[in-house]
């Protein structure tokens, strides 16, 4: 179903909960309006060529005066795209064909995404044929590479790439290549990542030349977990101690 009427009592449900996993772009319209009536075929073929994509939702502002309220609608057409339940995007007014389709375009995965979010080496690998700079596939596919000890190819995938994910897998790499802190790794790769990053705090003190990287690896971890876990925080307390 690419194009739906809706009402203040359905908005809920096909707008707001369905924007969780399919984006839903809301025409607020009325009879009245002569913009209205010229938009919306514009809007509907949008979302017809998008089938699947993108849902096109109609709500009549007379018949449903509470929604248009809620979402501060002071004049139509007015367009906006829900994704998650939040408005990411809008306008008002006609638009040309070429605008109206570049704002359906802003919401719907492109090839590249569909394929990173695919996860398995060949379409990873064919996201970067697509865009050989995109950091997330170059480092997705490292970290496949990695894990079988493809560490070259790996190495050069992230070379460069900058962020806390790409910096600590690539002195993983490098470390695993000296053939240092094997132990803690393996318990990260176990899903032990307590007992990782105990093994890998506790080496810092005598990690010599090696102490940078094995900061990158466990700041990689930590940035990961996120700033609220509780393992997070006791962690960055011990790194701090064991580098100053």
């Amino acid at each position: 179903m690419t194009v739906i009427d809706v009402t203040a009592a359905t908005f809920p449900a096909e707008v707001v909960a369905r924007s969780a996993t399919t984006p839903v772009v809301v025409d607020f319209w009325a009879e009245w309006c002569g913009p209205c009536r010229a938009l919306g075929p514009l809007l509907e073929r949008a979302a017809l060529e998008r089938d699947g994509d993108v849902v096109l939702a109609k709500l009549d502002t007379d018949a449903n005066p509470a929604i248009a309220t809620e979402y501060r609608i002071q004049g139509i057409p007015a367009v906006k795209a829900f994704r998650d339940g939040q408005v990411v995007d809008e306008f008002v007014g006609v638009q040309p064909p070429a605008t109206v389709a570049g704002f359906f375009d802003r919401l719907v995965p492109s090839e590249a995404d569909r394929l990173v979010a695919a996860g398995d080496e060949p379409s990873l690998r064919s996201a970067l044929a697509l865009h050989p700079t995109r950091a997330d596939a170059a480092v997705a596919l490292a970290e496949v590479l990695g894990a079988r000890g493809e560490r070259t190819e790996a190495l050069a995938l992230v070379a460069g790439v900058p962020g806390f994910r790409a910096e600590g897998l690539a002195a993983r790499l490098r470390l695993e290549e000296a053939g240092a802190y094997a132990e803690g790794f393996a318990a990260l790769d176990a899903g032990d990542t307590a007992g990782g990053l105990d093994l890998l705090l506790d080496a810092l003190p005598r990690a010599d030349g090696a102490k940078d990287d094995l900061r990158r690896v466990v700041v990689a971890v930590l940035d990961r977990l996120g700033v609220e876990h509780p393992l997070a925080r006791d962690a960055r307390r011990r790194l701090a101690a064991a580098l100053y």
